[in-house]
């Protein structure tokens, strides 16, 4: 009984997930999160939501839970919600071209193009082959912004 007390004072505290109660593997996560993205592909954002929330309340440093919860909340138009996600999904791994694409584009719809052109410049650092589509995006809103700027001199 002490044990589990203990191991809900530490989930209380923020030093252990639910996922080290139920020791979920990598694999199974990524599996789960799999799930989410075929409901994104599938244009049911909303169940994708819960699930991702599932995975983020599962274990607050999921980075898939992260990444997907923000990819759904960018599909679904909810800015705000997306560049919170996104950005703790960058702050867990800063490699992932399209979470950088997301949180730039997440940003500029917020109208904060300052804070937008250095994730969308990392995405495209992370794509240097040009294959990744979230850096594709990124390099199209970039020129689209290069474009606006251009014709504003124009004017």
């Amino acid at each position: 009984m002490a044990t589990s007390t203990v191991t809900l004072q530490a989930m209380i505290e923020g030093k252990q997930s639910l996922n080290d109660l139920l020791g979920l593997t990598e694999k199974q996560i990524q599996a789960i999160a799999v799930m989410g993205h075929q409901l994104l592909s599938q244009g049911r954002a909303e169940d994708a939501i819960r699930i991702f929330e599932g995975l983020t309340a599962l274990d607050p440093g999921s980075y898939f839970g992260w990444a997907g919860l923000g990819a759904a909340h960018l599909i679904e138009g909810r800015v705000e919600d997306a560049a919170g996600a996104l950005a703790r999904a960058a702050s867990i791994d800063s490699t992932d071209a399209t979470v950088q694409a997301n949180l730039g584009e997440a940003l500029l719809r917020q109208g904060k193009v300052d804070e937008a052109k250095p994730h969308l410049h990392r995405a495209m650092e992370l794509d240097p082959e040009k294959t990744d589509p979230g850096a594709n995006r990124a390099r199209a809103i970039l020129l689209g912004i290069s474009a606006a700027i251009a014709q504003q001199g124009v004017n």
